[in-house]
């Protein structure tokens, strides 16, 4: 599966400039529609075109390897077993009867 780094490299850019930039900046400033943006921070698979991560990487000085990277099936199905370990159970209270 491709996971986007987005996230990664607005908090980045969020550091270096010392304020925080919202979407609809980046979509303005970059040419990638806001809602484009939303669907590669929140949606995994989602899809992209080589036309915006080149728009992108212009935006965030970066390169293509610091926007996505190839994350083998198998690991995000070990990953996602350790989450469901981490969360705590909803355990029923017991009433006093």
């Amino acid at each position: 599966m491709i996971r986007f780094r987005l996230a990664e490299r607005i908090a980045d850019r969020e550091f270096k400039e010392r304020r925080q930039i919202q979407l609809l900046e980046i979509a303005a400033d970059s040419g990638v529609g806001r809602m484009t943006l939303s669907k590669l921070l929140n949606h995994h698979g989602a899809s992209i075109r080589t036309e915006y991560l080149d728009r992108l990487c212009r935006y965030f000085g970066c390169r293509v390897e610091d926007l996505i990277e190839y994350v083998p099936d198998e690991d995000l199905q070990s990953a996602a077993k350790a989450e469901r370990l981490r969360r705590p159970r909803n355990r029923k209270k017991r009433s006093a009867s």
